[in-house]
């Protein structure tokens, strides 16, 4: 089983990147599918998660109103969407899945739930 998140890369301040997390090995329907990132020299931390039936999202507080996630129905991708980024965006950007099956977004944002984590993609906002 392999997520690998892709789409990363440079962008100026307030510009927009849409992240990608693919599966291969096996799909991840029933499952909560997130988003999180770790910034130079700060811990991993939330920051998406759409819910296992794509009913429900939640996000952190630093990314709502700007980011949206969302999935296809087959449970094999996911998205970030990010619009308006800052500087403070800058971070490596992890996909990751956990069973969530009738479990809403708000209840799967800790990160020491999740089991399956794609690779990382490095998202630098130059200021």
């Amino acid at each position: 089983v392999q997520l690998q998140a892709f789409g990363g890369g440079l962008v100026q301040a307030g510009g927009s990147l849409r992240l990608s997390c693919a599966a291969s090995g096996r799909t991840f329907i029933n499952y909560a599918l997130g988003w999180f990132r770790q910034a130079p020299g700060k811990e991993r931390e939330f920051v998406a998660v759409i819910s296992w039936s794509g009913g429900s999202t939640a996000y952190a507080d630093s990314v709502k109103g700007r980011f949206t996630i969302s999935r296809d129905s087959a449970g094999a991708a996911w998205y970030l969407q990010m619009n308006s980024l800052k500087a403070e965006d800058t971070a490596v950007y992890y996909c990751a899945a956990e069973w969530g099956y009738r479990k809403s977004a708000a209840t799967m944002s800790r990160m020491n739930d999740y089991h399956f984590w794609g690779q990382g993609t490095l998202v630098t906002v130059s200021s």
